[in-house]
């Protein structure tokens, strides 16, 4: 991006770049969210397998295959599956060496709709800003409920230090996925230790289905969490889709009231 150092990276399978699936929706978020558009040329898709990767090229100017021997990711990955975990740690073991690299990043599974630019809700003394399915209490509690599908993490001695920690939480809690080993180390001493400033993104902006924001003139990304399935999300996210589409036709008319800037979701995921 303008610093030269900002990447936004999604990571898809085969199951996901589906026609009409998951990631059209997601390319869709950007195109009719405000101000968000010329936000995709900075997006670099990861796919997990060759049918997604091929798909990517199709429809989407950056696209980077990360392959892993001996395994397939290109099936849905049911959530706690053996594959869905291995994904899941793919994706934290992948993203540390960005952070290696020295580039910053916006995580986002791609089901998170894009809808406003988030950059201006970052928090400027934050190493690793992180989405919630419930945000209970201010912006640095870690009662928050953290979700790995939308973080935003710069890169720094802290934060590498932080994502070998978590990535080796694997081994150390067999069985879990990233998200419910990054709830038990947020309260490691080590993360003191080390000096990593960690931010929880309030979910009136950062929205989700666990928790979903009540007011579209504040609403930056909605996250189709708290949802298992592949046509359940399909179905809500194009109910997001229609709802931000009649917002953004009502902004600016005579029509806009309090109906118009709620949200109809979730509705199967509900």
């Amino acid at each position: 991006m303008k610093d030269n150092k900002t990447v936004i990276i999604t990571t898809l399978n085969a199951a996901w770049t589906e026609p009409n699936s998951i990631f059209d929706l997601f390319i869709e978020s950007f195109k009719i969210g405000y101000q968000t558009e010329t936000l995709l040329k900075h997006v670099v898709a990861v796919a997990l397998d060759q049918k997604a990767y091929s798909r990517c090229l199709e429809v989407h100017l950056h696209c980077y295959a990360l392959t892993t021997d001996d395994l397939d990711f290109s099936g849905e990955a049911h959530f706690m599956s053996e594959d869905y975990l291995k994904m899941m740690w793919r994706r934290i073991d992948f993203l540390a060496t960005v952070l290696k690299l020295g580039y910053n990043f916006i995580f986002t599974d791609a089901d998170v709709m894009w809808l406003r630019d988030p950059f201006q809700r970052f928090y400027p003394d934050g190493d690793f800003q992180i989405a919630c399915d419930h945000y209970w209490y201010n912006y640095t509690d870690l009662n928050n409920l953290p979700n790995g599908g939308f973080n935003y993490v710069k890169s720094n001695n802290r934060t590498i230090q932080f994502y070998k920690f978590w990535y080796t939480g694997k081994d150390y809690f067999p069985g879990k996925h990233d998200q419910d080993v990054l709830n038990m180390i947020k309260f490691d001493p080590f993360i003191k230790e080390i000096g990593l400033k960690m931010r929880f993104l309030d979910t009136v902006y950062f929205s989700g289905f666990c928790q979903p924001s009540k007011d579209l003139d504040l609403v930056i990304t909605m996250h189709a969490n708290c949802c298992v399935g592949l046509e359940n999300k399909i179905h809500d996210i194009k109910m997001v889709i229609d709802d931000w589409k009649n917002y953004m036709a009502n902004s600016f008319g005579d029509e806009r009231n309090l109906s118009s800037r709620t949200w109809t979701v979730p509705r199967i995921c509900g």
